[in-house]
Formats: C-alpha cells, structure tokens, sequence
C-alpha cells in the first residue's frame, strides 16, 4: 500500500493495443482456431472470478489496515516506520523487475502458450531467469537495508534508523516472493487460469490479519502513553514483520501448486533466446520508462512526507495529529477505490472501441468515445468526490486506531482525504486521456508528460520543503498532488485536442457541472445526516471504529439516495450509460434511470 504519485502507473502497466501480428512461428500450432489460452467456461465466468477476488482481496486489505493502527498506531513512530519497511520492497520489486515482467515478457509468454510445448521451454527459462535474478538482487539489497533506509528518509535518528532497519531485514525478502507471485500468476493466466491470480492475495491478507490479531493479543494494543522508541522489542519486530513477510511467502508459493497441474515438463534452463528482451519494442520501452519514472518520484515524494515522523517525536502529545507515511498511504487507499472500482472499469471497456478506431483511422468516433467516456465518469467521480469531502473525518477515525488519542490520528488522515478528493475528478480524466494516446500506440506522449510533471512536482516539492515547517510537508506533498493532476489533465487535453481536434468539451463539463450539481445537493443531506451523529463536533461518529464504520454507512446510503433523486429530477442523461453495466446484471436497476 503506497500513495500513487501524478504520473505513477496505479493500476499495473499502461494498456497496449494488440499491434499487427508478427510473422508465424512455422513450430506453432495454428492460432486462427487454438482456444488453449481461453477459459473452458468462458471468459464472463473468469472475469467474474476475478473480479471477486480482487474485491475480497481489497475489503480483506482494508481490514489489515484498520487493524495496524489498532496495533501499532497510525500517525505514530513504529507506524510510520514499519509502513516505509513494508511497503518498499513491493516498489524495489516494480523498479527491477515488475514493468520488464509485465510489459515485455507477458506477451512474449501468451504467445509461447501456444506452441506445440505449450510454452514448456519458455516458460522453464522465464521462471529460472526470475528465480536467479531476483534470488541476487534480494540477499544484496538485504545486506544493504541500512543505505537503503538512510536514503529513502529523512531527518531520522540513529534509533529510528536502527529500527527501520531490523524491520527491513525481515520484509526485504518480500522482493523475491513478489517477483515469483507475479511471474507465475502470468504463466496461470497465459494457461487460462485466471482464478488463482487474484485470489492468491486474499492468503496473503488472511494472514496478515491473523499476525497483526495475534500480535494485539500478545503485546497489546498501541496506547497514547507508549513510548515506542524506547519500549519496542526485537520480538515484536520479528512478529509483525515476518508475519507480513510469511503472508507475501504463502501468497506466491500458493500459485506452485495449479501451476504443477498445468501438465507442463518445466525444469531449470539457462539462457535468453526466445525470451524477446532483443525485441522490446518501441512502446514497450517507453511504458518502461514511463514505470521508472512514476516509481522513483514516489520513493521521493514518501522520502519527504518521512521527515514528518521524526518531527513529531519532538512535538509530545500534540505529534498524533500530525500525518505521515502510514497516513499519507491510507488516504491514497481510500481515495483511489471510487477510481478503481468505476473508472478503471469502464476505460479498460472503451479503451478496446478507442483503440479500433484509431487502428481504422476513425478519427471522428474515437472523438465521441472520449466524450462518452469523459462525461460517463462524471457521474461517479463527482459522487465519490462529495462523499469523501463530507465524510473524511469518520473515514480518517476507522484507519485512527484505538488509542485515547485516535480522533487527532484520525483527523489527520481526514484532512489529508481532503486534499485528495479536491483531485480526484481530474485524476479520472487525466488517467483516461492517457489512454487514448496509448490506444493510437503511442507510448511516448504519456512518458513526456509523467516526466514533466514528475520534474514539476519535484521541484516544487522539495523547493518549498525548505521554507516549510516539518510537520506541514505532508499536507504541502498530498495537495501538491492534487495541484499535478489537475496540470497533468490541462496538458494532456491539450495535446489531444491538438492531434486528433476537440471532442465536445463544452458537453464534458456540463455533465460535471450537472452532476456535480447534483453531488453537491447529497452533500447538504449527507452533512446534516452526519451533523446529527457527532460528526462535526467529537460525538457518536468518532468514539471507535465500529461508529465511525456505522456513521460512514448510514450517511453513504442518504447522499446515495439523495444522489439518485437528484439525477432523475435534472434528467442527466449520463446516469443512464453509467448504471448499464450494472442493469444488465441487476434489471431492477434499469428502472433508476428511468
């Protein structure tokens, strides 16, 4: 869990449209008609269990979440620095290997799926390169976990230092069963088995919950009155961080067992022919450097907001409302799941009509399938928008903890939500446009742009750093975020219109302006519902987490239905085409557009 920076790929790699077929492997099998790499019971019953795993897999993570700071706190010491061990060997892992696995080698194995070895010698040589690189690069970034830490903070002590440390000996490891997780979830998915892929995660959280559970039930619960620096013990290093460790070790060794029944003869073999790194291609390598310069500038932009952790030791009992990694991440987790759920959703939809039409030359209906799109996401965007602007304190207080001092934790992370959510609509937008230059295949317009506002933001960054109070950078890198989506939409709009002409703005923003007309109306009804539960002035929406999970429900279902009713009353066209998905598998839900 890391907060995305502008310009980060959030979702995996960029989407690249299928280009003109290579000439045929005179050892392959015929592919007009080799089903092999399909599902045997359809594609519809595959993505539905996919998509059920990664929604159990996100509840699952949110509920580890919560649980962590019950645990250890959440704008605490240990918090912090156990987030910045955790978290960094998932983006040690995606800067060596994880943009090489995905952009270059998958297609490369899809293809290998379908020889007549059924990509048996491919597949042996993908999974010893991966076993031997990784292997390498783990046992040496292990023994290098202190420079690793010194680099990635700021301002830390010796003991904090020490303690970052001992925590990245143990989740370090993480680097390799990454590596073998994804690798082989590939080889499952280019075999059609797709399941495992996304449910494997779901291990990993179950026990991640059972260690962080055991944990609270053999040393306690984080209290204000802790002294973290000086109370923590080896055992509880080893505890929380192997226990992470273990989940990520059962997640990748799960996918062993469905790919030993694949029926595949793989056996260790060395050497790189076949394996296409000759022939990266002109997209595939910039969407690599597109994945290289997203992740670095996160590394830097968290490397800042870490300065926030040693300050906040000096400021005693006032330091739990000061935000850091551990809260700066848990905003981002809560403000990209309205992205995840629908945008994502419906532009890998219409990323395929997009990338038709560009192939055509159909220039003037790709227009019209970025409008549609554009003013399809106005809907939920705005909703999601409101909701997260009206309810950021009782969000904030779930993820706060169970400490006295939870509601300071817990208002911090709000108003970090705050930042986020004034960006959000042009998050969405800016995400889609990059796909539309990715749909015409070309990957180099979106590296340019990541890089500019990578350059931007980190100049701005690290330039008002300098002149800002410690405990205020937090606040100065998430709204700076907000600040680089909006610049990123500006000059990816430009640049679109400029190459393939306008597409109807004016129709775009008036379906934001309508509904977020709308929004603003449930807005009003979900801030008095709120109102009346505490949640402007300490009362029932902030004593624990179960009221504020209870608040945050009760409030969500009266902007919803506000919502709904306002868009009927405005007659906003857009509301029809952004439920469809959903009446075609709820008919009943067809009659709220109606």
């Amino acid at each position: 869990m890391t907060a995305a920076s502008p310009g980060q790929t959030e979702t995996g790699p960029p989407p690249t449209p299928p280009s003109t077929p290579s000439t045929p492997d005179p050892t392959a099998p015929d592919a007009s008609n080799d089903q092999s790499h399909l599902p045997a019971k359809g594609l519809a019953r595959a993505s539905a269990i996919m998509a059920a795993g990664t929604l159990v897999s996100r509840v699952l993570g949110i509920v580890r979440t919560a649980l962590l700071a019950v645990a250890i706190g959440s704008t605490t010491l240990v918090g912090d620095v156990f987030e910045k061990a955790n978290t960094v060997p998932n983006v040690v892992y995606l800067l060596l290997a994880g943009g090489m696995f995905n952009v270059v080698l998958v297609p490369q194995l899809i293809k290998a799926a379908r020889r007549s070895d059924r990509g048996a010698d491919y597949t042996s040589r993908l999974l010893t390169l991966t076993i031997t690189v990784l292997a390498a690069f783990t046992v040496l970034l292990t023994l290098a976990a202190y420079p690793i830490i010194l680099t990635l903070t700021r301002n830390w002590t010796e003991p904090m230092l020490a303690l970052g440390t001992a925590f990245a000996i143990w989740t370090l490891p993480q680097i390799f069963f990454y590596g073998l997780y994804a690798v082989t979830g590939q080889v499952l998915n280019a075999n059609a088995r797709f399941g495992w892929y996304m449910w494997a995660p779901v291990l990993n959280n179950v026990i991640a919950i059972g260690v962080i559970l055991s944990f609270i039930v053999t040393f306690g619960q984080y209290a204000a009155s802790d002294d973290q620096l000086t109370e923590w013990t080896t055992q509880q290093t080893i505890w929380l961080a192997a226990g992470h460790t273990v989940g990520i070790i059962a997640q990748a060794l799960l996918l062993l067992w469905p790919l030993s029944r694949l029926g595949l003869k793989l056996r260790p073999k060395f050497g790189l022919k076949g394996m296409g790194l000759a022939s990266t291609g002109r997209i595939a390598g910039w969407t690599l450097l597109t994945m290289l310069i997203g992740n670095i500038a996160n590394l830097l932009y968290m490397r800042l907001i870490s300065g926030a952790t040693a300050v906040r030791e000096e400021m005693g009992a006032l330091g739990a409302g000061v935000p850091g990694e551990y809260a700066a991440n848990v905003a981002e987790l809560i403000a990209i799941l309205p992205h995840s759920v629908f945008v994502l959703s419906i532009a890998t939809v219409l990323f395929n009509q997009l990338a038709r039409a560009m192939d055509l030359g159909r220039y003037g209906r790709a227009r019209e399938i970025i409008n549609e799109g554009l003013r399809i996401f106005a809907i939920p965007v705005m909703f999601a928008m409101v909701a997260v602007l009206v309810l950021a304190g009782p969000l904030g207080r779930i993820f706060g903890g169970a400490a006295a001092d939870a509601n300071l934790a817990g208002a911090a992370i709000g108003q970090l939500l705050v930042l986020l959510a004034l960006g959000m609509p042009f998050r969405s937008a800016s995400f889609y446009l990059m796909r539309v230059f990715y749909s015409a295949e070309d990957a180099k317009t979106p590296m340019l742009i990541y890089a500019i506002i990578a350059v931007v933001g980190l100049i701005t960054a690290y330039g008002l750093a300098g002149v800002i109070p410690e405990e205020q950078i937090p606040y100065l890198v998430i709204g700076l975020f907000s600040a680089l989506h909006m610049l990123q939409y500006l000059i990816a709009h430009l640049l679109v219109v400029r190459r393939w002409g306008g597409f109807d703005f004016a129709s775009v923003l008036s379906a934001y302006l309508r509904s977020g007309a709308c929004a603003g109306v449930a807005g009003l009804a979900g801030a008095a519902a709120l109102w009346l539960l505490g949640g402007y002035h300490w009362g029932f929406a902030w004593n624990s987490i179960f009221t504020a999970v209870i608040s945050c429900a009760v409030v969500g279902v009266v902007m919803a239905v506000v919502f709904v009713l306002m868009l009927r009353a405005l007659r906003v066209k857009e509301f029809t085409a952004a439920i469809a998905p959903l009446a075609r598998r709820v008919p009943a839900l067809s009659r709220l557009a109606r």
